[in-house]
């Protein structure tokens, strides 16, 4: 059977005035801390000297502990008149009246025990008034301990049940930052809420438990605890009658990734309490009324929600009659998801940059930007960023990909204005530049943009095994991943990065394990466990994404590449059962590319040229072994995958063979002599579709009607090229709406000026 190789375009390449001042007492902050207390950190000592018809305000940063700090800044707020202009030793942001003054790259480092001087920041300041509220990292610039809260007041007790206990008390007046919640102390364990109002769980029946309550600010800072309050659980003896059941379970809306339910009240002697919730049979939540919207679902899946009483004893009705609801899909009913892969080297040789896809139209037609790709650490077996170390030149290398990647080009290198999303160069001193810089630029312009950071690929897949064997290792590498990716951790390289420096670009992960118990790119790690292992990896990545999205009140999404082959499909994706990887992912998009090729190094099919990715079976394909579009995507429906969560490929670039004999058939399936001269010296038998229609001379194009496949044809023991156009784009989006598939996923961008997007677009409107 011909292997569907994944392309080396899907691999890894790296080209690769000293004037006199008056001191004024200044404010002050801590260090984020549970308590108000002071903490060791910097501070900012203020001055002012009057320069005539301006005063020139300065801020001395210093550091009062013996250990070096990196990276400072100072906010303050100007009274009204007071505006400020010309920041030296510094970059100023203003908005309305509050100004964040941020180090350069030459004064971030402040050494223990001492200061900013001479490059320590400097303003203009025009009128009478001068900074207040000042703080430094957070703090308050002269090192003072943050006013935290007062005490809540009047804590009570409004319920209990046998296992938990109800309070409710008056709202705490705020210190320095307004009041985030509060926690209650005095069971089992501390519980933080919102609101003035909570509920302990966990409690032991018939017993008498004290609590206090302590206000939190949004600084961490906690509160003295309140007046206590002492409330005794029920005895379930004295109760033992169970609520009725609760009537009318039914659906009142529905997203891709929630359920709203609703249902008719049970009556009991003693009162209800609240609801159970349980979504195909394992508990979900709890809620005190007749109303609950499940959130955390995956889009286009199936659940099953049923309803439980409970009383103030702690009894339990029977469960209500059961409610199925599918969720929606990822992009909504009647409309197609349109993902695009952007290439991490592709601002290289083939100078395509964030900026193009702007330029050329296609940031506002797609829905979903991939950027590929993101490596694993062969070392420690987490998410690898920050290097530049370009692949091997074999693609047969087994190690081609170890520790490889490019922090360069993710978010060090500068850009020009005419490389700029927004027109606007880089300086060479942002903490972001790079790609990752434009995407933030380009989602500023384009919000309905989602971009996904695409993780292993062609080159990169080989310990993709080693980070899903184990639960340990499954949590380590998904905890790593998120927190340069997601939160934005990124390594300092070339003074780029830093904390929080990526936050807010990534809207998710898409898993390219290339591939799971199957062969891949040369020195792959294998294991038999690998099918069963990835689905677990995907469920780690949905439920560490799921957590986080709650906390941020965001919902992240997950995506994967997955195979065409049908062998591989079975030798690592649980794509049905009971536990299947559909249920933890929101899209999957299935290789449509790629089913015939000589390959760079004419290790793949060298002797005979094939389409590589035409819709139905070749009634000619010589071939023991049938791929097809048509028959890839059967193989996911047939085992009962929602078609509404799979995309198909479409090729952006060609592959292509050389000296392939006529044989009556325009070349079709005849014989070659290895791959035809590439767009690249080292991409033999690949060209991007622009530069395969501009650059290969007397080449005639023709459209295969039965399998709908595009080639071209120099003529006899010439070149032949197979390749998507708009026709076959036009053909292959018709037949996936027909299928009520999700949509299209392209690799990738850099080979298409326009036509090919446009033509996509049409297809699926």
């Amino acid at each position: 059977m011909p292997r569907i190789n994944s392309a080396l375009s899907r691999g890894r390449r790296v080209l690769a005035a000293g004037a006199t001042l008056l001191l004024l007492p200044v404010l002050g902050l801590t260090a984020l801390a549970p308590s108000a207390s002071a903490a060791p950190g910097l501070t900012a000592t203020f001055s002012i000297a009057d320069m005539g018809s301006w005063k020139q305000g300065k801020y001395i940063v210093g550091n009062p502990t013996t250990a070096a700090i990196t990276g400072w800044k100072i906010e303050f707020d100007l009274p009204a008149g007071t505006t400020l202009s010309n920041t030296w030793y510094g970059k100023s942001t203003v908005s309305g009246n509050h100004v964040t003054v941020e180090n350069e790259h030459y004064n971030a480092r402040v050494n223990g025990g001492a200061n900013t001087e001479p490059y320590s920041p400097m303003f203009q300041l025009t009128g009478t008034g001068v900074p207040a509220n000042c703080r430094i990292n957070g703090n308050k610039c002269d090192g003072a301990a943050d006013r935290g809260p007062e005490a809540p007041t009047n804590p009570r007790g409004t319920g209990k049940t046998t296992k938990t206990a109800t309070l409710a008390w008056n709202a705490a007046v705020a210190g320095d930052f307004p009041v985030a919640g509060y926690e209650i102390a005095g069971g089992p364990a501390l519980v933080s809420v919102t609101g003035t109002s909570g509920t302990v769980a966990g409690l032991t029946p018939n017993t008498d438990y004290t609590f206090t309550v302590k206000a939190r600010d949004t600084r961490g800072n906690l509160s003295p605890a309140s007046a206590a309050v002492t409330v005794r659980t029920n005895n379930p003896g004295d109760d033992t009658q169970p609520p009725t059941v609760p009537g009318n379970l039914r659906s009142t809306g529905k997203t891709s990734t929630s359920v709203a339910l609703a249902w008719n009240a049970s009556t009991d002697n003693s009162g209800i309490a609240n609801y159970d919730i349980y979504r195909d049979g394992v508990y979900a939540a709890t809620v005190s009324g007749t109303s609950s919207t499940v959130d955390g679902l995956s889009p286009s899946t199936a659940y099953r929600f049923t309803v439980r009483a409970r009383d103030n004893y702690d009894n339990l009705s029977a469960a209500s009659a059961e409610v199925a609801v599918t969720t929606d899909d990822l992009v909504g009913g009647g409309n197609y998801a349109r993902v695009g892969y952007f290439v991490q080297w592709g601002i290289y040789g083939r100078q395509y940059f964030v900026r193009n896809l702007d330029t050329t139209g296609a940031a506002a037609k797609l829905t979903h930007i991939n950027y590929a790709f993101a490596n694993i650490d062969p070392v420690n077996l987490t998410c690898l960023q920050g290097v530049t170390k370009g692949t091997s030149a074999n693609p047969q290398d087994p190690n081609q990909g170890d520790g490889a990647g490019d922090a360069e080009a993710d978010y060090s290198r500068p850009f020009a204005a005419a490389q700029s999303v927004d027109g606007v160069a880089d300086t060479g001193w942002e903490p972001l530049r790079g790609s990752y810089n434009q995407l933030r630029k380009l989602k500023a312009k384009h919000p309905h943009l989602k971009i996904l950071i695409s993780l292993g690929g062609w080159t990169y897949s080989k310990y993709f095994s080693d980070v899903a064997a184990t639960d340990a290792a499954r949590k380590k590498f998904v905890t790593s991943c998120l927190d340069i990716y997601i939160k934005g951790n990124l390594p300092t390289y070339n003074g780029a990065g830093g904390v929080g420096s990526a936050a807010g670009i990534f809207d998710g992960i898409d898993l390219d394990w290339e591939w799971p118990g199957a062969e891949g790119h040369a020195g792959n790690h294998i294991s038999p466990n690998d099918k069963r292992n990835n689905t677990l990896l995907v469920a780690e990545f949905r439920r560490q994404l799921d957590a986080l999205g709650q906390q941020n009140k965001k919902q992240y999404q997950l995506t994967a590449f997955t195979p065409a082959d049908p062998a591989k499909v079975d030798a690592g994706w649980e794509i049905s059962g009971p536990d299947h990887v559909f249920k933890y992912l929101d899209m999957a998009n299935v290789q449509g590319y790629d089913f015939h090729g000589a390959g760079s190094d004419n290790s793949w099919e060298p002797k005979r040229a094939g389409h590589q990715g035409n819709l139905y079976t070749d009634a000619e394909d010589p071939y023991n072994f049938h791929f097809s579009v048509e028959n890839a995507v059967n193989h996911y429906l047939n085992a009962g995958v929602n078609p509404r969560k799979l995309t198909i490929g479409f090729a952006y670039y060609g592959r292509g063979w050389q000296q392939v004999t006529d044989g009556g058939k325009k070349g079709e399936w005849q014989a070659a002599n290895g791959a035809a001269p590439g767009q690249f010296a080292e991409e033999a038998g690949t060209r991007g579709y622009s530069n395969l229609i501009a650059s290969v001379p007397g080449m005639t194009i023709y459209h295969d009607e039965q399998s709908v496949a595009t080639y071209g044809y120099t003529g006899n023991n010439g070149q032949w090229w197979s390749f998507d156009d708009a026709w076959s784009i036009g053909k292959k989006t018709a037949w996936l709406k027909s299928k009520n598939l999700l949509g299209a996923m392209v690799w990738e961008m850099s080979g298409d000026t326009g036509s090919l997007t446009t033509a996509l677009d049409n297809g699926l409107r």
